[in-house]
């Protein structure tokens, strides 16, 4: 096999994201990757359509068969243009637009061993078994690795072949562990404290660990890997340090992947004893019985030179003989299992196997494509070796009827494919629907892909609308299906639309360019929602969702959301009165955006975050509040009494650092960074040092300085030292772009500058770190009013509003150095340049994989909400792990019943009192609560106006409880419903009652 050869270089903007997840080294691989797909149905479109984003050096397609109507249901690559057409050529132009660095190709002729010598991976679809045995055979004796992917319905299979030996670099898709050491002692064992002591709890007996950043020990820095045993004191042993100099402090031990070799069997022997990815042992029965099923319609398939008839019971009964003819499948030592087949369920799958569906397809197509991707680069385990996955859920529960098969019969029309599975009447019940999509980004897109194929408002009054104030950026092409390089900076709702009218001309979409959120509530009110059958979310934030299921649970409404990070996916569907409603992991959305105490950020950080959090505050301020300031406030600057009063001193001090005069030149850039280096670094910590010295007791008798506050150390400045002289280079060029002066990206020219340049003179130093404790002299203050002047005589300042998607521009650059400094003084385990932006750009890890998987789990929920009432038992929430194989589906929680005194309800009810005619009173209405509940009313609250408290005065209560309703809150325009919070008498401090909608 052979390799691409390439010269291109990696587009970091463009894979930003999936770097997070894949890392360099396996990014280049996939880059120089050639990759054979042969079958481009729905499920082959999705595999292709994953490895193109994803970047794959070289993708051939191979399928000679004509594009007929029911392909049309899951293949977004075709159009009924393309009816006749070869499928691979039909969808080649679409694919090779994904991305213009990678060649599509398309293979017309017949697979043969020559070809099969060309590529490193080798992936069937929709083929026949006896191909899938030649080729797989093939494949596994020359070291191709080789994956067939089908979808019947809704079940579908994978096989992975990656051959005898083969080496997994990175198994796990975690970050090595890294963990802030307190002491080593010198001994055989050497033992290990560590600073955190909740950290032992991450490491396992058996990790191997290397060590860096260590004083005195510093044998073990960049030591050879060494095993751990883990203490039940949460010490580590490290081995034998007796020969190694005394630890002084400092450092950091890091756990080190080991590689893994993967044994495979080929597909003819992995067909009888085929070895499963399942999660208990019903999971397992249940897919070799699905094993045997595909085998069975395989036989069928043979015998007649056709697949079974949409939902025929003569032809499915064959399939269950087959199946049942087969005999038994081999265990893992070889010998006969004794299980009995589930025939019912073998029977379901053939009579739904005709149809071919674009959820089924999305949730398959994912899961191969990170396959391949794990043969091409090694990265993450593989699968072993089979994986089963049927969404049979989706049908008519036990009891209900069936489809019929001439409601299931083709009919010449793009949803053929669904309408095998789920039949015409159904098809026309999808159209009809009205659905909300909130949010167009990774997962919006992949979502309204499948709202087009599915034909959801696609007829009569039906449609959907999408809502997202964002605008396509380049990062998001990688993942974002529906936008191409044309579309950056355009809106992504109007952009996404677009392209989803483009896959199905009948879909009825409506963009807007608006984020739902309490301040759109006069656009997302009553009359919008009461035209809404459902909604799904795909948003990147606990807070967003949580307003977004608010609002469902207000109007009743269906909510299905999905959300990924990195190869880990989930999702949930929320039914009213049927399923819990959605609330958002409490630990996740408490620290979402949560910032650390100003005191442990500024003076005793212990975390990486700490030192990364301290640095963007550091470029907030330097260069963009204090331009906004100096620009927008001229009274501040009028006199020293009014710059005191601003409390903006501190700030413009700082700015100014320890120049007088506006900076004219390079060369002030240069001397202003200088001085703010031996301000943050060095000063400022001596300084600190004065207050808190190292050997500071505190009034219990402990040290003020130990466990996880490092006492910290000043640094020297060394222009040699990488680290030192970017940050320089970067606090210069930033300095310069606010003043609107020319920078320099001259390493070399700086490091002679710097060189030439005096001292900062530690008086200057002194009086700035006076100012931030705020401390400065009226004379301090006089100075800098003085100093001052000469920045307003020139053009306003330039704020730097902080974009982490640019990498030329310093901004990053900055905060990396700043934080890695920091991290220096405090002797916290410094962090790469990638993890840093990844943390100060609140970047999420991303790749399209999980978000198609994602999507297509919506999907696949959506048909049954669609279908009617189901209960709680056909829902299935999902999270998934595509690096470690794991796959999870359960029935979701069902509402929690509250109690009180006879009252019984649950969060999706509420108290509905008309307002009547003419309008009650407050009175009135109090009176109907207290009838309807046979409860006393102990208060009405409305918002954060409180209405009516049985605790007022009788005067008060008389004055409120004449008036009407209306009168006493405020209401939107076009609002319908008064949404008010109802207290009784004798209620717990903790009870949520119903809310009472009173209707307008």
């Amino acid at each position: 096999m052979d390799t691409l050869e390439t010269s291109k270089s990696l587009d970091k903007e463009l894979y930003s994201r999936q770097l997070y997840v894949l890392g360099l080294p396996a990014m280049q691989r996939i880059q120089g990757a050639k990759v054979l797909l042969s079958g481009l149905q729905g499920l082959g479109a999705e595999v292709a359509k994953n490895l193109v984003l994803m970047g794959v050096g070289s993708l051939t397609l191979h399928d000679p068969h004509p594009t007929c109507w029911s392909d049309l249901a899951a293949q977004f690559l075709l159009s009924e243009q393309d009816l006749g057409r070869s499928r691979a050529e039909a969808s080649q132009k679409l694919l090779a637009e994904l991305n213009g660095a990678i060649q599509v190709c398309v293979y017309t002729g017949d697979i043969t061993e020559d070809l099969l010598l060309d590529f490193q991976v080798v992936v069937l679809t929709a083929s026949r078994l006896e191909e899938q045995l030649r080729v797989g055979t093939f494949c596994h004796k020359h070291g191709v690795c080789f994956l067939v992917a089908d979808t019947r319905g809704l079940v579908g299979q994978l096989f992975c072949d990656f051959g005898k030996n083969f080496i997994v670099q990175d198994p796990t898709e975690a970050e090595p562990l890294t963990a802030a050491i307190q002491h080593i002692s010198q001994g055989s064992p050497g033992i290990l404290t560590l600073r955190e002591a909740a950290d032992a709890h991450h490491f396992h007996t058996g990790d191997w660990v290397t060590f860096s950043g260590i004083e005195g020990m510093v044998e073990l820095n960049g030591c050879d890997p060494r095993p751990l045993y883990v203490r039940e004191d949460g010490t580590l042993e490290i081995g034998d340090t007796t020969a190694f100099s005394a630890y002084l402090r400092g450092g950091a031990v890091t756990e080190v992947k080991r590689a893994k070799t993967v044994s495979h069997e080929p597909l003819d022997a992995a067909l009888l004893q085929p070895r499963v990815v399942a999660q208990s042992p019903q999971e397992v029965h249940r897919a070799r019985c699905l094993h045997q099923s595909f085998r069975a319609l395989h036989k069928f398939q043979q015998l007649h030179d056709r697949p079974p008839k949409p939902w025929d019971p003569v032809d499915a009964e064959m399939v269950v003989d087959l199946a049942q003819a087969m005999g038994p499948l081999k265990g893992t030592e070889g010998k006969p299992l004794e299980e009995q087949l589930d025939e019912a369920l073998v029977r379901t799958v053939a009579l739904s196997s005709a149809g071919g569906l674009s959820p089924m397809a999305a949730v398959l197509g994912a899961v191969a494509a990170q396959e391949v991707l794990k043969a091409i680069s090694g990265k993450f385990m593989p699968l072993d070796q089979w994986l089963y996955f049927d969404a049979l859920d989706c049908l008519p529960e036990d009891g209900d009827p069936f489809p019929n098969p001439e409601d299931c019969a083709p009919r010449r029309c793009r949803y053929d494919g669904q309408t095998a599975v789920f039949g015409a009447d159904f098809q026309e019940k999808l159209s009809h629907q009205r659905y909300f999509l909130v949010g167009a980004g990774a997962v919006g897109c992949e979502l309204l892909k499948g709202f087009a194929l599915m034909g959801l408002g696609a007829g009569g009054r039906g449609g959907v609308t999408v809502a997202d104030m964002d605008h396509v950026e380049l990062s998001n092409l990688s993942r974002q299906f529906l936008f191409r390089s044309q579309d950056v900076h355009r809106q992504k709702a109007e952009v996404a639309a677009e392209a989803a009218r483009r896959l199905n001309a009948d879909l009825r979409v409506t963009p807007l360019n608006l984020p739902l959120h309490p301040s759109t509530e006069d656009v997302f009110g009553d009359d919008f929602f009461s035209g809404v059958d459902g909604v799904a979310a795909a948003l990147d934030t606990f807070e967003a969702r949580d307003y977004v299921a608010a609002r469902c649970t207000h109007f009743l409404k269906p909510l299905l959301e999905a959300g990924t990070t990195g190869t880990r996916g989930s999702t949930g569907v929320f039914i009213p009165h049927v399923t819990e409603n959605y609330r958002a992991p409490s630990s996740d959305a408490a620290s979402e955006d949560a910032p650390d105490p100003v005191c442990t950020v500024r003076y005793i950080p212990t975390t990486t975050e700490h030192t990364v959090q301290w640095a963007k505050g550091e470029f907030d301020d330097l260069f963009c509040e204090s331009a906004k300031t100096i620009n927008s406030n001229p009274e501040a600057l009028s006199s020293p009494e009014d710059l005191v009063k601003s409390q903006k001193q501190p700030l413009l001090q700082t700015m100014r650092g320890v120049l007088t005069e506006r900076p004219q030149t390079w060369r002030d850039c240069v001397l202003w960074a200088l001085g703010h280096w031996q301000l943050r670094f060095h000063h400022g910590i001596t300084q600190l040092l004065r207050t808190y010295p190292p050997d500071r007791v505190q009034e219990d008798g402990a040290p003020f300085w130990s466990g996880p506050k490092q006492c910290p150390q000043p640094l020297e400045f060394d222009s040699s030292q990488d680290t030192h002289l970017l940050y320089v280079l970067a606090a210069a060029n930033l300095y310069a772009q606010m003043h609107g002066l020319p920078g320099s990206q001259d390493q070399t020219a700086l490091r002679g500058l710097l060189n030439l340049l005096p001292q900062p003179d530690p008086q200057n130093l002194d009086r700035i770190f006076a100012s931030e404790l705020e401390l400065d002299s009226p004379s301090g203050c006089k100075q800098l009013h003085e100093d001052l002047k000469t920045w307003r005589k020139g053009p306003p300042l330039e704020p730097l509003t902080f974009e982490k998607d640019n990498d030329s521009n310093f901004h990053v650059d900055f905060v990396v150095a700043a934080a890695s400094l920091r991290a220096q003084n405090y002797g916290i385990p410094a962090a790469g340049h990638a993890e840093i932006k990844r943390i100060v750009g609140r970047i999420i890890p991303a790749v399209v994989t999980t978000t198609a998987a994602v999507a297509g789990l919506v999907g696949l929920e959506l048909y049954k909400v669609v279908g009617g009432p189901r209960p709680l038992h056909a829902f299935r929430h999902s999270y998934l792990r595509l690096a470690e194989n794991y796959f999870s589906r359960w029935v979701p929680k069902a509402p929690d019943i509250q109690e009180f005194h006879h009252l019984k309800w649950t969060c999706w009810d509420r108290l509905e009192v008309p307002a009547g005619q003419p309008e009650r009173t407050l009175g009135s209405l109090l009176a109907l609560i207290q009838e309807l509940q046979g409860l006393r009313v102990t208060m009405l609250l409305h918002g954060s106006a409180l209405l009516y408290s049985a605790g007022w005065s009788e005067e008060k209560q008389a004055r409120h409880l004449s008036h009407r309703v209306t009168d006493l809150v405020k209401k939107a325009p076009g609002q319908r419903v008064l949404v008010l919070e109802v207290g009784y008498e004798g209620e717990e401090y903790d009870t949520n009652f119903p809310r009472l909608h009173y209707k307008l």
